[in-house]
């Protein structure tokens, strides 16, 4: 059996059985790979805390030929949301669910891998959690090539720095001239400012960018519609913050 070793971010854990973890890895050099970490559900002395949600971890794993599960060795912690504290956990476990739903099987994903652990690092310095959710989800979308222009109306070409409203049908960006009367989500002109920003900053400089709580509001609003749209359904960890920022 082939011994791989490199980085990963933890994305799922289930139990399986009386003693062992099932494990959802996004490696940064094979993609996705589910594994059994042996006695990780009886005790925390071989893996720690290196199995919770978001967790950047450097792990070793042996992969069988026609086997879908890989056995996991051992996994060293090299940055956990733990250590961020409140409601980092939280968003962890969002940001988790999020990279599992779009990361393909055994195929590498590194933008998608480096996005997360750049995010996490910054939620372990001390980024807003909420500026880096809708930083998360913004760059998600757009590396899947899904997120719709925040500079110009697609359908008369007019500038949006004023304001634009997300067409629920289209799933674009509409200027207020343009778009259905009274459908949509409301994007102020601060929101999409706050967008323009997010595509030319790493996340830990998220802390700078000059963004109210009521533009981040309506941008979490349309991303959720956005996300909606194309997972068919909204994310379990979504629901869970929404009840806790209720």
């Amino acid at each position: 059996m082939p011994l791989h070793t490199g980085e990963a971010l933890v994305l799922r854990t289930y139990r399986l059985g009386e003693t062992d973890r099932l494990v959802v890895l996004l490696t940064r050099d094979r993609g996705k790979k589910r594994g059994v970490a042996r006695g990780g559900a009886r005790s925390r002395k071989r893996f720690g805390g290196a199995l919770e949600p978001f967790t950047h971890v450097r792990v070793a794993y042996q992969e069988r030929e026609q086997r879908d599960l890989v056995r996991l060795d051992y996994a060293d912690v090299l940055g956990s949301p733990l250590t961020a504290g409140g409601e980092a956990c939280t968003y962890a476990s969002y940001f988790a669910e999020l990279l599992d739903e779009w990361a393909p099987e055994n195929d590498p994903q590194e933008r998608l891998f480096r996005l997360g652990v750049a995010v996490l690092d910054a939620l372990q310095t001390g980024v807003g959690a909420e500026r880096l959710a809708r930083y998360f989800e913004y760059w998600l979308l757009r590396l899947q090539g899904v997120y719709p222009s925040v500079h110009a109306c697609p359908q008369c070409g007019e500038a949006l720095q004023g304001g634009a409203v997300l067409e629920p049908r289209g799933h674009w960006f509409l200027c207020r001239q343009c778009a259905p009367h009274g459908q949509g989500v409301a994007m102020p002109g601060s929101a999409l400012q706050f967008l323009v920003e997010a595509a030319q900053v790493a996340p830990a400089a998220l802390g700078d960018v000059n963004v109210s709580s009521e533009a981040l509001v309506q941008v979490a609003a349309a991303h959720r519609l956005l996300l909606v749209w194309h997972l068919d359904r909204e994310p379990r960890a979504a629901r869970v913050l929404r009840e806790i920022n209720l």
